[in-house]
This record gives structure tokens, sequence and C-alpha cells, in this order.
């Protein structure tokens, strides 16, 4: 199974969007997977469903920020660089999905319970979500970010 799989069968075990990505990446990365599952816990759903950024984004994010990111205040270079792979994979993303706001995405709230049942009854995680999670990782695969 390649990473974007991976993802995806986090995904549908029931984990959120931004868990999946980051988890998935993790596993290749050396991160430990639970506190990859934990830390991404609460961006689901464009963080805590809000629909804010998708929340495979942020888990993808996290990812570029773990292996390009700085731990020294004046590391001016590379978090630069990290936001120049930041955009990078935004940028990639929008090529697939025109946008990375949830709520454009999906094109109904998941800020209430209606909402949310609506996006089951449309299948909108399957159709949808799904998809994100696994352009995400595909597109972080794609970037190759311990070349870069």
């Amino acid at each position: 199974m390649d990473n974007s799989e991976i993802a995806v069968q986090y995904f549908k075990e029931g984990f959120n969007c931004s868990q999946s990505v980051f988890a998935a990446f993790s596993e290749k990365s050396g991160i430990d997977k639970d506190l990859a599952l934990r830390i991404a816990a609460g961006f689901g759903g464009g963080i805590a469903r809000m629909q804010q950024t998708c929340g495979a984004v942020t888990g993808a994010v996290m990812a570029i920020g773990y292996v390009k990111g700085h731990t020294q205040p004046d590391a001016v270079e590379q978090k630069e660089k990290v936001y120049e792979l930041t955009r990078e994979f935004v940028d990639r993303f929008i090529q697939r999905h025109k946008t990375i706001k949830c709520s454009e995405l999906l094109g109904c709230s998941l800020e209430t319970e209606d909402g949310r049942n609506q996006a089951k009854e449309l299948n909108l995680f399957e159709t949808i979500c799904s998809h994100c999670v696994r352009d995400a990782v595909e597109i972080l695969d794609e970037m190759n970010l311990s070349d870069k």
C-alpha cells in the first residue's frame, strides 16, 4: 500500500482528514503515529468543523513543517523554505480542487448535525474528502521533501 492509500484507509477507519494525512506521512518520516494522530486531531473539518482550511491541507502543512521546519528563531532561510514549500503544496492542491477551503469543497455545513447528515447522505466524505486526503499525500510524495 502506498502512502496515499494508507491515508485513505485511516480516513475510512474514522480518523479525520488532517489526522489521516499527517499520520500516513508520519510513518515514513519517523514521527510516532499516535503522536501524529493526537497533534492533528483538532484540524479535521477545516479546523474543528468550522470549515476553514481543509484538514487534508493542514495535515500536509504539518508534514512540511516537520521535515523542513526551523527550531531556532533566527533561522530565516529555513523559515522561508517552509513557506515556499507550503505555497507550492497549496498551489498544487488548488490546481486539483480549485480551493483549500473546506466549505467550498463540500458545499454544505459541517457545523450542524443536519449539515453533517446531509454530507453523509450525499456521500461527500467519500466523493470529496477521501479524494482530498489522497491528493494531499500524493502531492507531498511528488514534492519529495527530503530532496529539497
